[in-house]
């Protein structure tokens, strides 16, 4: 039998070690004390001179609270309006309190109007909302300046009439530089309350590659502007083939600018002298007026009526003959499609833009589903179409319509009829665009 013995050995603590390590672990204790109130103390004196420095900046009489970064909240004060003279909204005067003795303050004068931004070749200016105002030197001043200073009458109606556009025009042989000056527009039309909010874009045709714009006025119908664009590198010779298109437009906060008119002006029939300005006039004409004279143009149509499935199958084919859209005789067009039920749209469709074509093919394919399966018919069904020029920057104009249905007239109802009474056929017609 084997037996295994082992010796225990017993370990001693040195003498004095246990007072050693008992010193060490207070000394440790009380440096790390005077390390964190030292950075306590740090930060506390770093707080007091920021508090110190924010008083200091914001003025603060009413104590230390002043300096703090969360406020309570603190009385509404007036603020700008954009749409009044002044920078201060007034209330409105209450029907029962006495009427104050009319008081008379000194004319205001007022800042400086002829602002000039110069862009080279191909730049904009810059779009800024509204022009600047001079500052009042009080509440009560600029409140006393808008009552009494009576604010300008401009034309509410203009009988049918677009407005005038005032521009100049300078050549610079030294510099191969054709400087156009957008002056003004007068008796723009209303079409809201307090007037549109126009601005002008400019561009050289038949190249388009030069495109700037002016401010935005707000809220004028007779705004100015005097902003000057220089577009270098053209030479004499060039400027008889050049024409100036000038495009007047409505700014929008929401959607898309409104267009308001355009003025088309050749440089052929000018004589542009180095140095000197030729100041012109010109009415702007509505876009819409080149379709009075050539019509709208005229679309393939063709559709097939599918009882069983309930489906009505409508193929743009192509469009022929349709109006100048652009200044250099071409167009962007596409169609949008709307089926209606009962009067009402359920369903749209809309086919691809067709680039710089007056005379674009489609060949697209579309499926509406009609409602009232399985026994529905097109008794309460009709087909609505628009054809659109499409661009990058403005709204989409409509060049016509074509509506589709039993309570058509002319060839839209024939059509029509003509398909309910061959069901799983493909029949085609053309239409003309109306407006």
């Amino acid at each position: 039998m084997l037996v295994i013995q082992t010796n225990k050995i017993k370990l001693k603590p040195r003498k004095g070690s246990g007072e050693w390590h008992s010193a060490a672990f207070w000394v440790l204790v009380v440096g790390a004390s005077a390390l964190v109130a030292a950075a306590l103390a740090a930060f506390a004196c770093w707080a007091t001179r920021r508090r110190s420095a924010l008083a200091h900046k914001l003025g603060g009489k009413r104590g230390p609270d002043k300096a703090l970064v969360f406020q309570p909240p603190r009385r509404a004060t007036a603020v700008r309006s954009p749409g009044s003279a002044t920078h201060y909204l007034r209330k409105s005067p209450s029907p029962t309190a006495a009427v104050p003795p009319p008081t008379t303050s000194p004319p205001q004068p007022q800042a400086p109007t002829n602002a000039v931004n110069k862009t080279p070749s191909g730049g904009n200016s810059p779009h800024t909302p509204t022009a600047p105002e001079p500052a009042p030197l009080s509440k009560e001043l600029a409140d006393a300046n808008a009552t009494e200073k009576p604010k300008p009458i401009e034309p509410e109606t203009n009988d049918g009439k677009l407005g005038d556009l005032h521009f100049k025009l300078r050549y610079e042989n030294e510099k191969n530089a054709l400087v156009v000056s957008v002056v003004s527009c007068q008796g723009l039309p209303g079409r809201e309350p307090a007037g549109p909010d126009p601005y002008v874009k400019l561009q050289l045709l038949p190249e388009k590659q030069h495109k700037v714009k002016t401010r935005v006025v707000r809220k004028t119908r007779c705004p100015v502007y005097d902003e000057d664009f220089t577009f270098y590198g053209i030479a004499p010779h060039q400027l008889a083939a050049i024409t100036l298109h000038f495009v007047v437009l409505s700014f929008d906060r929401y959607s898309r600018d409104e267009i308001i008119g355009e003025v088309v002006a050749p440089l052929s029939t000018l004589q542009l002298h180095s140095g000197e300005a030729t100041a012109l006039c010109r009415e702007i004409q509505p876009r819409s007026l080149k379709m009075r004279s050539v019509g709208r143009g005229e679309v393939l149509v063709s559709l097939c009526w599918q009882p069983a499935a309930a489906r009505l199958t409508v193929v743009l084919l192509k469009a022929r003959n349709l109006p100048k859209m652009d200044v250099t005789g071409l167009a962007d067009p596409y169609v949008k499609m709307y089926l209606l039920y009962n009067g009402q749209r359920i369903a749209k469709k809309k086919t691809h833009v067709k680039k710089r074509t007056l005379n674009p093919v489609f060949n697209e394919s579309f499926v509406f589903e009609v409602p009232a399966a399985p026994n529905a018919t097109l008794d309460h069904v009709s087909l609505e179409l628009l054809v659109l020029d499409w661009d990058r920057v403005t709204k989409n104009e409509v060049i016509g319509r074509l509506e589709l249905g039993a309570e058509g007239t002319g060839s839209a109802r024939h059509h029509w009829r003509e398909v309910q009474a061959a069901p799983r056929r493909q029949i085609a017609d053309w239409h003309k665009l109306k407006e």
